[in-house]
């Protein structure tokens, strides 16, 4: 006889309500959800298993926390939501997308790329790549590395033409790199998709995108990677928490 199959733990359950209100609009945009004792009321549980619900919500962007004011809700309709404020963060984004390869590393003549890096060549390796989540691809990322850089990286499955992994390349590069990654200069700016990038996305050509320019760089301030990345605007959202030094939340 097959043992019964074990049911899932409350705070789950309660982060899948609480979702479902969220998506049918009982609590829009911006709205403060009910506090952990009104939740803790409501539902017969213990506030530690609905700070744990409103911890999984915040992870997967249902909704953000302000301190002293409260939960509000956040309608991702679909959309693809990271909080990113640290290398670390971008290195963790394997957690819950996927990346596909769409050009391996291959070798070549780039002055602009090269140039960004500030290196002494003219010669870098460039791959492209995109990410998707719940296998809607929402990104087409171009990376550039200097050829050092690159010895590491090419020839691994993970960057085969075609290879399906949840890797990310930062996360597959940092543990081979002689000095580790201490810094990313990002720059955000509205562009429209050419015909490459609709292709890849699923999107028409002239489609509003936002693209995003990151440049790596390593403890002695040389460029390690040059990633440009177009997103799809209607399956992603970008949201920093910015905090006033020297106040720390109560």
């Amino acid at each position: 006889m097959n043992a019964p199959e074990p049911s899932e733990p409350a705070y789950r359950s309660l982060a899948a309500e609480l979702r479902g209100r969220i998506a049918a609009g009982q609590y829009p945009e911006g709205v403060r959800l009910p506090t952990e004792a009104e939740l803790a009321t409501e539902f017969g549980l213990s506030r530690q298993t609905v700070r744990r619900a409103f911890l999984e919500l915040v992870g997967d962007g249902s909704v953000y926390r302000i301190p002293g004011r409260g939960t509000f809700a956040h309608e991702n309709a679909g959309r693809y939501l990271r909080q990113l404020g640290s290398i670390e963060d971008r290195m963790n984004l394997s957690a819950d997308t996927e990346m596909r390869v769409v050009e391996p590393p291959s070798r070549r003549v780039d002055l602009e790329a090269a140039g960004r890096l500030q290196l002494d060549t003219d010669v870098v390796w460039r791959m492209l790549f995109t990410r998707s989540h719940d296998t809607v691809p929402f990104v087409l990322t171009t990376v550039w590395w200097p050829e050092p850089v690159a010895e590491v990286i090419a020839g691994r499955p993970e960057v085969a033409a075609g290879a399906v992994s949840e890797h990310t390349m930062i996360g597959l590069l940092e543990p081979h790199l002689a000095d580790p990654i201490s810094e990313c200069v990002q720059s955000i700016t509205a562009a429209t998709a050419d015909d490459r990038v609709a292709t890849v996305l699923g999107c028409p050509p002239g489609h509003a995108v936002l693209r995003v320019d990151r440049l790596y760089k390593n403890t002695h301030g040389q460029g390690v990677e040059l990633a440009i990345s177009y997103f799809l605007p209607e399956h992603y959202t970008y949201r920093v928490t910015l905090r006033r030094s020297g106040h720390s939340p109560t």
